[in-house]
Formats: C-alpha cells, structure tokens, sequence
C-alpha cells in the first residue's frame, strides 16, 4: 500500500503522518511507500519546521526530508491521498485526471471519524491545537492505516 499525506506547506502535519506511518509500517512489515506533499510555494524545500522536529523527538520520530509540491503524477504512485484540510482536498481534486484518481483522495480525519470531512488543524499557524495535539491525533489515525492493512 502507498500512501501520500498531504497538507499545505508539507512542512508539520504531512511529514509528521508520514515518519509516524514509515515507522509503523517497519514495526508491522507492511510493505508500501509512505510521503508526504504540499501545495506552497513558499516552503519549496523547506525541511520540516523546527517546532514539528522538535515535538516529534517526544515519540522517537525523525522528521527528515524536504518540502516538496503535489505533482499529478503522484496519483500514479499511490494507492491513497489523505489530505489535513479542505484547501488541500481542493487543490489535489483540481489536478485529479479521472474518477480513479479522486477515489483516492480523501480528508485524513475520516480515517477516525468516518463521513465528518474534519479539518486536522495546521497547529503552527492555527493556534487550536499544540503540535503535541496534532501528533496524538496523527498517532491514533495511523493506528487504523495499519490495523486496515494487516
């Protein structure tokens, strides 16, 4: 199974989901790959923000990598594309090819709350949720990624 977390700037949220799911799948030898993506250009390259590297040190994650921008073609790579919010369910359905293409699309939240269509709050620019938050949430949704795939 491969999947895509994405998220705005892919620069918290997505490459936090994205080493928690790597992690995962190691520990259960699932095999797939796992990236992350976003829609900024701002962040082009960018590693992860100091904040997101830092909390993710808490739970034994490295986040590594750089920034880096949804392409069409990754609708040919992966089996699933879970997106933080409805920005970014926009954007990769305006780029989406075909029915098939959309049907890989959908919010990361409905993975916990199936059908509510959530919004994972970005909490560096939000301010709802510490990142800390962000990441339990993150946890508990690839806790069923994984228990989906065994």
């Amino acid at each position: 199974m491969n999947v895509l977390f994405i998220c705005n700037g892919n620069i918290c949220r997505s490459p936090i989901a994205e080493a928690l799911l790597k992690k995962k799948f190691e520990e259960n030898n699932i095999e797939g790959l796992v990236e992350s993506a976003g829609f900024s250009p701002t962040t082009i390259n960018d590693p992860p923000d100091p904040r997101a590297i830092e909390a993710a040190k808490k739970y034994n994650l490295e986040l590594k990598g750089f920034s880096r921008i949804f392409e069409k073609r990754d609708f040919d790579r992966f089996d699933h594309i879970y997106c933080m919010d409805t920005r970014n369910i926009r954007d990769v359905k305006y780029l989406a090819r075909n029915k098939e293409d959309k049907a890989k699309i959908d919010y990361m939240m409905n993975i916990i709350e199936p059908g509510s269509n959530k919004v994972l709050p970005d909490p560096i620019h939000s301010g709802i949720y510490s990142i800390d938050d962000v990441i339990e949430i993150i946890d508990k949704i690839t806790d069923i990624i994984i228990k989906n795939n065994k």
